[in-house]
């Protein structure tokens, strides 16, 4: 059994996704992140830097483990699901795991934090992180080009970037032009684990937030933030 610790965000979406792909016994524990749980002792003793999500094994003499990346490729291992045992083919997946780590998340969170987030809209600060999540954008078009999933077989590199770009338009950037993207996102959303995954631990959004649920939300975000 996996106990995940987690919240309605892209980083948490990683972890539910991939278990519900990998058809994995699991329980989900929310994480108020308003409220500051994840600051709460007995959360930091699982993950040392009080962010979600977070795993428990139970069935490895109780292994928590922190950071998505870290997560994903622990689960891979268990399972032996979406992370090939090869050399070439391991790497291939890790490099566009990391490229989502250090790129995708980043700075889509970025352009979430200037554009959405602040109270005072700093235009440079948004034109670069939404022109940089484009150029990201453009990057994974390119890669998809020639081929269906971004190494190869689906793996944990397709889950991991799926989750951050399919929120693309809370982050303001565009997605147009970019047909293998589209294509590619379209057979993700398909996919019953990834519909499933966006649904813990709380039914995911339908439709982006405008006026006054808009603002309470950005509020609540300028919170979490400060802590």
């Amino acid at each position: 059994m996996i106990d995940l610790y987690t919240s309605p965000t892209p980083n948490g979406y990683k972890i539910s996704c991939t278990l519900e792909a990998m058809n994995m016994d699991y329980k989900a524990h929310l994480v108020n992140l308003a409220e500051g749980e994840q600051k709460k002792p007995e959360f930091l003793a699982i993950s040392a830097n009080g962010r979600i999500p977070a795993i428990v094994d139970r069935d490895n003499d109780n292994l928590a483990i922190f950071e998505s990346g870290a997560i994903m490729i622990y689960l891979a291992e268990k399972s032996g699901k979406f992370l090939p045992s090869d050399t070439k083919g391991r790497a291939r997946v890790i490099q566009w795991l990391m490229f989502q780590m250090g790129g995708i998340g980043p700075m889509m969170g970025q352009a979430n934090v200037f554009f959405r987030y602040f109270p005072e809209k700093i235009q440079p600060a948004i034109d670069r992180y939404q022109n940089e999540s484009r150029r990201l954008f453009e990057v994974l078009d390119t890669a998809l080009k020639d081929a269906e999933w971004l190494a190869g077989d689906f793996s944990i590199a397709d889950i991991a970037n799926w989750c951050w770009v399919r929120t693309y338009r809370w982050s303001g950037v565009s997605r147009d032009d970019l047909p293998n993207l589209d294509r590619w996102l379209t057979q993700m959303k398909s996919r019953p684990a990834c519909r499933a995954g966006i649904n813990v631990p709380a039914p995911a959004p339908k439709k982006i937030l405008t006026g006054e649920a808009l603002d309470t939300f950005a509020k609540g975000a300028q919170t979490i933030l400060q802590t």
